[in-house]
């Protein structure tokens, strides 16, 4: 018989990742950024929270490190599209590209140690758990009601306007990348930390490309994203549930759907100046575009 709470807190476990790392780059694309380094972000985050860890036998500590770090590899993407003006979707995945690799040369001392244990929050409900649940309206407040919210969001929109009215472009974009990058962090650094409770090389396994794909289809808005993560928890239990009955589910669809929800992704984003305002979406107007100062 299925124990309808034990599901659910499963729910709850296989979303956290997810949550985390689209609540981030929800923040990142209402700023008018679109960083489709999240994949790599997380991996990074996955391993220095769980070096930090390891080191300290804390696991705060190890997620306070994984936001650390998570922030700290999203200043290079900062630097090429903010500074440099970089394409914004080359540099994205080539700091995907650069986190996989960095985390699987570093990574090669800390494979097959153990995580340190993590003390069990209110209900049994793993205290980064709360954490995710409780960021969902923390961020839906910060967009929509707080003054910081609206001058982000004013500058994804039309940040030539933002600038005349005197508002920092620059600043305020890099603020947004540097919380998406930790978030990003957190995310994976659940992943290693409270979930697989060791490291493996490529462990995140196309999560980032999912919160790319969830910020998306949520219409750019935190319920919508706290819904399609919990979707893809969902999925995510569902799939172990059919294999603990016995029924075979191919390995290859759920390998080949990170990739197929980008390709979906730059899709729906490359035709919003066409459809989205016909559509009544939602998409920042300045998503993507790089802002050159007015002379």
């Amino acid at each position: 018989m299925i124990d309808p709470l034990s599901v659910f807190l499963l729910l709850l476990s296989a979303s956290t990742p997810i949550l985390f790392a689209a609540l981030g780059e929800l923040v990142v694309e209402r700023a008018g950024v679109l960083n489709l380094g999240v994949e790599g972000m997380m991996i990074t985050g996955a391993l220095s929270g769980f070096a930090v860890a390891h080191a300290t036998g804390n696991p705060f500590a190890g997620f306070l490190g994984a936001a650390v770090a998570g922030a700290a590899i999203s200043l290079l993407f900062a630097a090429l599209t903010q500074a440099f003006l970089a394409n914004q979707v080359a540099s994205g995945l080539s700091l995907t590209l650069f986190g996989l690799g960095m985390a699987a040369m570093f990574g090669k001392p800390l494979e097959g140690v153990k995580a340190p244990p993590m003390p069990a929050g209110p209900f049994g409900i793993n205290w980064i758990v709360w954490l995710g649940l409780l960021a969902v309206p923390a961020i839906w407040w910060f967009l929509t009601r707080s003054r910081p919210g609206l001058v982000l969001r004013g500058v994804g929109e039309n940040h030539d306007a933002a600038h005349a009215l005197g508002y920092d472009v620059r600043l305020t974009r890099l603020a947004a990348i540097a919380f998406g990058g930790a978030m990003a962090g957190i995310g994976g650094a659940f992943i290693s930390i409270a979930t697989v409770l060791q490291w493996t090389e490529g462990m995140t396994a196309g999560a980032g490309w999912i919160a790319l794909a969830i910020v998306v289809f949520s219409n750019w808005t935190a319920v919508g994203v706290l819904a399609g993560a919990w979707l893809f928890g969902g999925v995510t239990v569902l799939q172990l549930r059919l294999q603990a009955a016995g029924v075979n589910v191919p390995v290859q669809l759920l390998s080949m759907a990170p990739y197929l929800a980008t390709i979906i992704v730059l899709v729906l984003i490359s035709g919003r100046q066409k459809y989205s305002r016909r559509a009544g979406a939602a998409a920042p107007g300045s998503l993507g575009r790089n802002f050159h100062a007015l002379r």
